[in-house]
C-alpha cells in the first residue's frame, strides 16, 4: 500500500515538502464498526473478491474509454485537438501519470472514499498545464458563509494545511445527500453488507484451516480433572485439528462419545450465503453479476443485453459526473459556451461484427450515414468520396416529386 500512496502524493509548488506518512496513513484506511460483524475498512473490503472485481471493472472501464474535448459548431461538432485540455485529458494529465492510470486511480478514490480531488495547475495565461491527484481522506470541504464560496482545505501529511478555491480543484463527487460531497461507500453506505461478506469469508477460512471440522462436544461417562480435560483437548488439537489432519479417524476410549455441536455447512446454506453476498456487492456497485464471475443466471440470450445495461445504467452516470465536473471546474464560462468534454462510449455499445455491419448497412442505405462515418466507427481512415450520403429513389419528402419519379416526355414517354 505504501507504493500506491507514494505514487499519488502531490508534487506541485503549493504542496511541496510533504513529510513521510505516519498517522495520516492509518487514518486513510481506518475501519468503521458495523452492527454485528467485523469492522470494515478499505483494506478489509478489498479482501473480498467481489469488491475487488467490481472496483477494478469500474475503474478500468472508465480509464479505457477515450475522453474527448469537442468544439461546438453551428452544425455539429469537431474535436478540439488544439485546446489545452485535449492533451491533459486524452494523453497525460501530468508528467508522472498517463490518462489511463490517472482516471483508474481517480475511480478508485470515488468508489472507496466517494470523492476524487485533483489540483489544477495553470500558467500565467490561465491555461491548465497539469492535474495532480490529491488524497481524498486528507481533504475537507466546507462553505465560507462570509464570502459565500466553497473552501477546499487539504491537510498535508505532517499537520500543515493549504486552502484552495473551487477553480483550483477538480472535484468529482459520488452519490451524496447535498450534491457537494459524496458519501464513502465503504464506511457509510455498504458497511453492514461488506461486514457480512467479511464474516462469511473469515468463517470459510476458519472452517478449512481447522480441517473442515465444526465444533463438537465429547461426552465422558466420568468426571475428569482439569488436567485430564486439558490433556484431552491438546491431544485432539494435535492429532485432528488443521487441514493437513482432516479426514482422520478419531478413536475414543473409556466410553467417550462425540457429538457435533453445530449445523453442517450444507444445512446452514453456507455456500448459498456466500453467493448471496457476491450478488449483494454487485448490486451495490450496479455491476451485472456475470461481469464479476457469477455466471449462474447468465445465458447466451441475455448476457449481451446485460452488458449494454451496464454501460447505460452504470457507466453513463459516472461519465456524466466526470463531464460536468471538468466542464465547470476546468473551463471558463466563455469556454463552456464553445467547448465541452465527452466520453466516447460508442465502443462499449458495439455488438458483434455481424450486428455492427447490419446496422451500418441500414444507416448507409437509408441515407443517414456516410462511408467515412462508418469507417471512423471501425477505426479506419477516410476515403475519397466517402462523405457523400445516399438517398433511396423511392423516398422523397411529402408534397414533392423527385426527378426520377416524373413522367418521361421524351420519345416513347407517351406510351
Amino acid at each position: 500500500m505504501m507504493g500506491f500512496l507514494s505514487a499519488f502524493e502531490t508534487r506541485s509548488s503549493a504542496l511541496s515538502g510533504l513529510e513521510k506518512p505516519s498517522r495520516w496513513l492509518t487514518d486513510a484506511f481506518s475501519s468503521t464498526k458495523s452492527w454485528g460483524g467485523p469492522s470494515v475498512s478499505v483494506n478489509s473490503a478489498l479482501q473480498l473478491s467481489a469488491v475487488k472485481a467490481c472496483v477494478e471493472l469500474l475503474s478500468q472501464t472508465l480509464a479505457t474509454v477515450p475522453l474527448m474535448t469537442y468544439e461546438r459548431l453551428e452544425r455539429g461538432k469537431q474535436r478540439a485537438v488544439n485546446h489545452p485540455l485535449w492533451p491533459l485529458l486524452h494523453d497525460q494529465p501530468n508528467p508522472e501519470l498517463d490518462s489511463f492510470h490517472f482516471r483508474e486511480a481517480a475511480m478508485f478514490h470515488l468508489l472507496m472514499w466517494g470523492n476524487f480531488y485533483a489540483e489544477i495547475v495553470r500558467n500565467g495565461r490561465g491555461e491548465i498545464t497539469a492535474l495532480w491527484p490529491l488524497l481524498p481522506w486528507n481533504m475537507m470541504v466546507f462553505r465560507d458563509y462570509v464570502d459565500r464560496e466553497l473552501i477546499y482545505r487539504y491537510i498535508i501529511p505532517g499537520g500543515s494545511q493549504v486552502d484552495f478555491k473551487p477553480w483550483q480543484i477538480l472535484h468529482v463527487a459520488g452519490f451524496g445527500y447535498d450534491g457537494l460531497v459524496g458519501f464513502s461507500p465503504i464506511q457509510m453506505m455498504m458497511r453492514d453488507t461488506l461486514s457480512i461478506g467479511q464474516s462469511l469469508q473469515e468463517h470459510a477460512g476458519r472452517f478449512f484451516s481447522q480441517g473442515a471440522s465444526l465444533n463438537g462436544v465429547i461426552e465422558h461417562p466420568k468426571t475428569l480433572s482439569t488436567e485430564a480435560k486439558k490433556g484431552l483437548k491438546e491431544d485432539i488439537r494435535e492429532n485432528y485439528s488443521g487441514l493437513s489432519r482432516s479426514q482422520r479417524i478419531m478413536v475414543l476410549d473409556e466410553g467417550m462419545k462425540y457429538q457435533q455441536a453445530s449445523v453442517p455447512p450444507d444445512q446452514a446454506q453456507f455456500l448459498e450465503s456466500r453467493k448471496f453476498s457476491i450478488g449483494e456487492i454487485a448490486r451495490i456497485f450496479h455491476v451485472p453479476p456475470h461481469l464479476v464471475g457469477d455466471l449462474e443466471k447468465a445465458t447466451f440470450s441475455n448476457i449481451e443485453q446485460q452488458g449494454i445495461e451496464f454501460v447505460v445504467h452504470t457507466m453513463m452516470p459516472w461519465f456524466a459526473r466526470w463531464e460536468a465536473a471538468i466542464l465547470t471546474r476546468c473551463m471558463t464560462p466563455m469556454e463552456q459556451k464553445r467547448f465541452y468534454v465527452e466520453f466516447l462510449a460508442d465502443g462499449l455499445l458495439r455488438g458483434d461484427m455481424k450486428s455492427r455491419y447490419d446496422s451500418y448497412a441500414v444507416g448507409r442505405n437509408n441515407g443517414w450515414m456516410s462511408v467515412n462515418e462508418i469507417r471512423e466507427r471501425e477505426n479506419m481512415n477516410p476515403v475519397d468520396g466517402g462523405d457523400e450520403y445516399l438517398r433511396p429513389l423511392n423516398m422523397v419528402p411529402v408534397g414533392k416529386t423527385d426527378d426520377a419519379g416524373k413522367k418521361d416526355t421524351t420519345d416513347g414517354g407517351n406510351e
